[in-house]
């Protein structure tokens, strides 16, 4: 039914909410949760130290957001009756768009109508040129952002269902298939991790671009 990955998207959102909440106030001496938790939040500093700088540390909470919800939104596919709501291309669209408002409202607040530079590129009499083609590749980010992820998750959690299905209905697969399903549940959760890893590196690479001060 339509309104099925918002119920998921939801549960994504309680979910995320309930693994930072857990963390509670941070002890010096921290328990195993604490010190997995202030390593995601040390891989995201550094994700974002890399790429925006120092100035890029104020990024980290929506980063860091954007990490989990579309982690637990992937992991959800995983579990027998649900579906990933980053299956659903509306889910992965609306996390992609506010990824694009963002970016460009940063864009302008840290360099004012000079931001518009750089959508110019580097030949001042090429500028209309490189305008239209830099509005049509920002207005294609949105889009590629969101459907590199419904397509891995969409075709990973067909691949498992069709798999199983041959499994249950004939007697040999049920003997032979199982080292077969192990692989590819562990290429889905691999696949899990790196969309995850690809949603958030773009987003950091999209407000690094943003944020950059333009030279030319």
């Amino acid at each position: 039914m339509e309104y099925t990955h918002v119920v998921y998207g939801l549960i994504s959102i309680a979910i995320a909410l309930a693994v930072i909440l857990k963390g509670g106030k941070p002890s010096l001496k921290p328990t195993k949760y604490q010190a997995i938790l202030e390593g995601y939040i040390r891989f995201v500093r550094n994700m974002l130290l890399e790429n925006v700088g120092e100035k890029g540390l104020k990024y980290v909470p929506l980063i860091a957001t954007i990490g989990v919800f579309v982690f637990f939104g992937n992991i959800l596919g995983m579990v027998p009756g649900l579906e990933s709501p980053t299956a659903n291309i509306n889910t992965n669209l609306a996390i992609a768009l506010l990824v694009f408002f963002y970016y460009h409202f940063e864009g302008f607040r840290e360099n004012g109508l000079s931001y518009l530079k750089h959508f110019m590129g580097p030949i001042p009499l090429m500028a209309p040129f490189f305008f239209i083609v830099e509005i049509i590749s920002h207005i294609a980010r949105p889009i590629t952002l969101s459907l590199r992820l419904f397509a891995n998750m969409k075709a990973g959690a067909l691949l498992l269902i069709t798999l199983a299905s041959l499994v249950i209905k004939n007697p040999f697969t049920l003997v032979v298939s199982p080292p077969v399903l192990i692989f590819v549940i562990a290429i889905k959760f691999l696949a899990i991790f790196i969309q995850t890893y690809i949603f958030m590196i773009l987003s950091v690479v999209y407000l690094a671009g943003a944020v950059a001060h333009e030279e030319h």
